[in-house]
């Protein structure tokens, strides 16, 4: 699903305030996730991509993002899970996360865990971590090789 939206952008690609109309504007796709985004325009290869994509699930599995409301109650079909039990699958994706961060690195995790897990774009993320304009793509392929290489993947 194509969720498309005019956004303003400042002379650095930041985007700007709702309302604000100062600088260009660019279509965004709301639906796509910004590693999405950059393996659309070829700026992050496919073992990257999987890379990324494997961490954000393991990310999701974990349910460590804040939620909104819990399950108390057991499935409504009355069929028993598969494999590991929710806790235990839960506690399991959180490990796989934790090992793959740690094998990105300190100062890469960061840039990773930004983009990939938290869904924010590159100049959002490089501003927040005071980087220069353009060093976040280099950072982050750094980290995605890393990973990458944890998972064996490629």
């Amino acid at each position: 699903m194509r969720e498309l939206v005019e956004r303003s952008i400042d002379s650095e690609g930041v985007p700007q305030q709702a309302g604000a109309r100062r600088g260009r504007t660019v279509t965004v796709n709301l639906a796509e996730s910004p590693l999405g985004w950059l393996r659309a325009r070829g700026l992050v290869d496919a073992r990257q991509f999987a890379a990324g994509e494997r961490l954000r699930a393991d990310y999701e599995r974990a349910s460590i993002a804040p939620s909104v409301t819990m399950r108390w109650a057991e499935r409504v079909d009355g069929a028993r899970y598969d494999g590991l039990d929710p806790t235990s699958a839960q506690i399991a994706a959180k490990a796989r996360f934790d090992s793959a961060l740690a094998a990105a690195g300190p100062g890469l995790a960061d840039i990773l865990w930004r983009v990939v897990c938290a869904g924010e774009g590159l100049p959002v993320a490089e501003k927040a971590l005071h980087w220069p304009a353009r060093a976040g793509r280099l950072v982050l392929t750094l980290a995605l090789d890393r990973v990458a290489a944890h998972h064996a993947i490629g």
